[in-house]
């Protein structure tokens, strides 16, 4: 008992909550004594404030954003918003989200979240994984504080595109304190039932990266020839990740160890932050990569494949780098591309190049949908158990921790390839399903600015989805034209 007692005193996710609750409360009583802040007048530009995971090579959640921004600029329009947004890492985000002023967000982030939304008419939280323990209690308490330092100043608060998960008894008690006045536009009808079990409001709406607009694949096919790929050879693209080193938490007798004394440098993610590792969490990693490769070795030597590792986050170098090492001692070469070497608009054309798919990265199987990849998922969460039940191939989810995964990828491997041409056509069926979800998103959040800033300016447009949308690229017109 005195164990676990101390561990709750202790426990630095509770505590960073505990003072995002002081600051929410504070907030509440400056606005209480002097509604000070920013607040909106007819004709100015409506300030929004996006907070979310920018700064970390992420190349999900920067396309995500990329087209939320493009989105909101094309509903609202242009001329009648101004956006800011926060990451972690400006130099990390420099050349992306041009429109946007960007804030570099410091790791103890209640004070700056204090001044900062003050500033503004409304707040967008962004990140796809918004509520949910399963990456880092610290992330989504900054959303979800955000949202509720906008609504103790009766401010916009909109969760866009979002997905909800298990979360620990005290993040859940968190949201349901501070999101309640909140809109959460999620991206699947799992996640509306979790919040809407929490008493906070929601609408149905999709993933933003269905929009976004890569460099032309002849760009992907260039990096892919410059990592050894002859243009001719069926392309298998791998995407690894390391599924068992989250949570990340913070850590300051870590933090203090890796300072002084050099230690904790595998386990360290950013700041005071450090990823879960144990000697149990290493085996299934270690059994995981070697599922891959070996699944993977066997069905590239069958059917004559080139495979190419895929990084979409700077993270994901190591296990692309472990599992191209393993493949290699099987005798099968695969170059590693990462994030971190190659932006947004270059990785997604990377992926598009692909002949067939196996990601534990959502994004990657996302983002590569709209050119027809079939893709198979082998998932550690709900995100992509999520996007393939509702893409009617179930068949093709494999988990991280399967028994005998090597065998398990192999034969989920031989029926995407086999049945390529049916996968490929009900995925190109399913994207526009996504665009017209996405349209209503867009709907939605006006209709949620106008109830909160009714003096807000409209567009003149039917509320047809298809005009809710940021313009498409040509491949995105045909495809609608064929499917729609």
């Amino acid at each position: 008992m005195i164990r676990s007692l101390a561990s709750r005193v202790l426990d630095p996710d509770r505590a960073l909550m505990r003072a995002m609750d002081g600051v929410i409360e504070a907030a509440s009583v400056r606005h209480a004594l002097d509604r000070g802040g920013a607040r909106f007048t007819a004709g100015a530009p409506l300030k929004l404030l996006l907070a979310g995971y920018q700064g970390s090579r992420n190349t999900g959640s920067d396309v995500r954003v990329e087209e939320m921004i493009r989105q909101i600029r094309a509903v609202l329009g242009d001329e009648n918003v101004e956006l800011a947004m926060v990451t972690i890492e400006p130099e990390k985000t420099a050349g992306y989200f041009r429109t946007v002023r960007q804030m570099r967000l410091p790791s103890v982030f209640p004070p700056f979240l204090f001044t900062e939304t003050t500033k503004h008419h409304g707040v967008v939280a962004c990140e796809g994984s918004m509520f949910k323990s399963k990456f880092a209690n610290a992330l989504s308490t900054m959303m979800a504080g955000a949202l509720g330092l906008a609504a103790v100043e009766g401010k916009l608060g909109v969760g866009y595109g979002a997905e909800a998960g298990a979360m620990d008894p005290a993040l859940e008690a968190f949201v349901r304190r501070h999101c309640k006045s909140s809109l959460v536009l999620c991206r699947n009808d799992q996640s509306r039932r979790v919040l809407e079990g929490m008493g906070i409001r929601t609408t149905s709406g999709a993933d933003t990266a269905w929009t976004f607009q890569p460099a032309p694949l002849a760009r992907g096919r260039e990096l892919l020839r410059a990592a050894g790929w002859d243009g001719v050879q069926p392309l298998l693209v791998v995407c690894p990740i390391n599924p068992f080193w989250w949570p990340a938490k913070p850590d300051v007798v870590k933090a203090a160890a890796r300072t002084l004394l050099g230690e904790f440098k595998s386990e360290h993610y950013l700041s005071i932050y450090f990823h879960e590792w144990s000697e149990d969490a290493a085996r299934k990693y270690d059994a995981y990569i070697s599922g891959l490769a070996q699944g993977v070795h066997a069905f590239a030597k069958e059917r004559g494949m080139f495979v190419a590792a895929v990084g979409t986050e700077e993270l994901d170098r190591r296990a692309c780098e472990a599992l191209a090492t393993d493949l290699e001692q099987r005798g099968t070469r695969a170059p590693v591309l990462v994030s971190d070497d190659l932006d947004m608009y270059e990785l997604v054309s990377v992926l598009r190049n692909a002949n067939l798919m196996l990601s534990s990265r959502f994004h990657a199987m996302v983002t590569s949908m709209p050119v027809g990849v079939p893709s198979m998922g082998v998932t550690m969460d709900e995100r992509i158990t999520n996007l393939l039940e509702d893409r009617g191939h179930s068949e093709l989810l494999l988990r991280v921790e399967d028994h005998n995964l090597g065998a398990r990828v192999l034969d989920g491997l031989r029926v995407l390839d086999r049945e390529a041409e049916r996968i490929r056509e009900e995925s190109l069926r399913f994207v526009p399903k996504q665009l017209v979800r996405m349209g209503q998103m867009g709907i939605d959040f006006v209709d949620e600015v106008a109830r909160v800033y009714p003096e807000m300016p409209r567009r003149d447009v039917p509320r047809d989805p298809y005009r809710y949308l940021p313009a498409l690229s040509p491949e995105l017109n045909r495809l609608l034209e064929t499917y729609a």
